[in-house]
């Protein structure tokens, strides 16, 4: 038996080629991963000039115009031309009520001041403002946009008042529109009106500035009273009554 025995100078070609393939290989994925870093390159540099040219304009008008879309805020000093006031302005003290509707110590100091309120309504005014509590209280705002829609059509504090006596009933609905809509046809409004009013910015920014004023002037919880300008701690009946007419009695003394 004859065995052929592979020829050396076949083994080195064989093995230079080999070499030669594996170079070609080495090269061939060195280059791809260069052109990959490249593209990824020029992907960064297009994403930075699309940031430069589109987002951050985008996002700078978005920021003027929610600067230039707010309104004034006032402080419990000053009466604004949209507050909601019950009594005269020409009484020398003014009471000033951030409330939320839905919140359950609101609707109890509602029914103090309407005690109290013919006793001191011939020294006092009432300023009621918006301060909505979403996080605790989810239809406040809602209930406050329907308020001021009402003021719309003449009617805010009957609104106002329809919203804290029914409290209990329409804060454990899912979706109180339906019921707030019942109580404005109590009140002979235009549903259609009304409906309208509740989109429109006089009314959203009217809600929004009360609780931005009332976030400058130290509000954080509800009710807050302040009584010709100072905030009231434990606003009992008691404790309005003898504020209100002690602030009366300075006003005397100063006239």
């Amino acid at each position: 038996m004859v065995i052929v025995l592979p020829c050396p100078q076949n083994l080195q070609t064989e093995s230079h080629s080999d070499d030669m393939s594996k170079r070609e290989q080495q090269r061939k994925v060195k280059e791809q991963k260069q052109k990959a870093a490249q593209q990824r390159e020029q992907t960064k540099k297009l994403m930075a000039k699309f940031a430069l040219f589109v987002i951050v304009p985008v996002f700078l008008l978005i920021v003027a115009y929610t600067l230039y879309s707010q309104g004034p805020i006032y402080s419990p000093i000053e009466i604004a031309d949209n507050d909601h006031v019950r009594g005269t302005t020409a009484t020398p003290v003014s009471i000033v009520v951030y409330a939320d509707f839905q919140c359950p110590a609101c609707a109890q100091e509602n029914q103090t001041m309407s005690r109290i309120w013919p006793t001191v309504r011939d020294k006092a005014h009432l300023v009621f403002r918006h301060y909505p509590i979403t996080t605790s209280h989810p239809h406040a705002w809602t209930a406050s946009l329907y308020a001021e829609a009402a003021g719309q059509q003449g009617r805010f504090w009957e609104m106002h008042d329809y919203l804290f006596a029914n409290q209990a009933v329409w804060s454990t609905i899912g979706e109180p529109e339906l019921e707030f809509e019942s109580y404005a046809q109590e009140l002979n409004l235009d549903l259609d009106k009304l409906r309208s009013d509740i989109e429109t910015d006089l009314v959203v920014q009217k809600v929004r500035n009360d609780q931005r004023g009332g976030n400058s002037s130290g509000v954080r919880s509800t009710p807050t009273i302040f009584i010709n300008g100072t905030m009231v701690a434990r606003p009992t009946a008691n404790r309005i009554v003898e504020l209100v007419e002690s602030a009366f009695a300075e006003s005397n003394t100063a006239g």
